[in-house]
């Protein structure tokens, strides 16, 4: 990349061209055609006293889910915020809230993934009618609604119940955020939920709010 490719200057996104240039990196990713952009020395250079992400990804911290990789993206590209199990709690609601309120990112990413450990644990949890040790427990508790909605709808699986817990926590990132939804309700910012398949290295949209 040549010292003109990084200073140019930064242009806003709508969330449809965030969402484009997400899915368009994937799909390198996928195909094992990645580009590996802007990774140099020089676009670390140009990021030292600014930043512009185009996305905020939420996603859940599970070491085979590195938005960066999947997305096919580099340095400034997006803001992430990661717990396991994708849960809300007022660190990450708050991280979220920087990214649209002050960085003015136009697309927040809530990203869920098959075989989740967390939400696997929260199954566990419902059938055997006991909690797990420490602050485990917590996490637990957090997923357990999407859960029991879940099975309230006929999922009894795991990769499905990832899709209804990534529905729910896209919902209630609308719902209890007053920034966020205002946001979304101006058309500045979109929030979608995202699963991603760990076999085909895939990420689909499986929920959203607002425009694309």
């Amino acid at each position: 990349m040549s010292e003109s490719e990084v200073a140019v200057p930064h242009v806003p996104m709508t969330p449809a061209q965030a969402w484009r240039k997400l899915r368009e990196g994937n799909v390198r990713f996928v195909a094992g055609q990645t580009d590996h952009p802007n990774q140099d020395a020089l676009r670390r250079q140009f990021l030292i006293d600014k930043q512009h992400p185009f996305a905020v990804i939420f996603g859940c911290s599970d070491s085979r889910l590195a938005a960066e990789i999947i997305f096919d993206l580099g340095l400034g590209d997006v803001f992430v915020v990661r717990t396991a199990g994708h849960v809300i709690d007022p660190a990450s609601l708050g991280s979220l809230e920087y990214a649209v309120d002050l960085l003015d990112v136009p697309l927040v990413v809530v990203l869920g993934h098959d075989s989740c450990g967390a939400v696997t644990a929260a199954i566990e949890a419902v059938e055997s009618a006991q909690m797990p040790p420490g602050f485990i427990r917590d996490l637990v508790e957090r997923i357990t609604p999407s859960v029991i909605t879940a099975r309230r709808n006929g999922v009894m699986d795991v990769d499905g119940t990832v899709v209804e817990h990534v529905q729910q926590t896209t919902e209630r990132l609308v719902d209890r955020s007053p920034i966020i939804s205002k946001a979304v309700e101006e058309g500045r910012t979109a929030v979608i939920g995202v699963t991603y398949h760990l076999a085909e290295g895939k990420a689909e949209m499986v929920s959203g709010f607002g425009v694309l």
